[in-house]
């Protein structure tokens, strides 16, 4: 439960996508006036492509292991 499932009008709807920064998803889908939900978003969901699981490995393993719990848990805004 590492980032918020990603709300767009053109995302596509038949998988799950974890917000990035700056309108893009987790793995590069880029959309206007792109947001975080209040939803979580894991990569181990059944509709979430190779892709997502794949990006958030390579970021799992870079991030410092006491800032992997719930209590360290940063939410990203996007900034106008």
């Amino acid at each position: 439960m590492r980032w918020e499932k990603a709300v767009a009008n053109g995302l596509p709807v038949d998988a799950s996508h974890a917000f990035g920064i700056f309108d893009r998803t987790l793995c590069g889908i880029q959309e206007t006036v792109m947001s975080p939900s209040d939803q979580w978003w894991s990569p181990e969901r059944a509709n979430t492509c190779g892709a997502y699981r794949e990006v958030a490995v390579v970021i799992d393993d870079r991030w410092p292991q006491a800032m992997k719990g719930e209590e360290a848990r940063v939410s990203v805004s996007r900034r106008l």
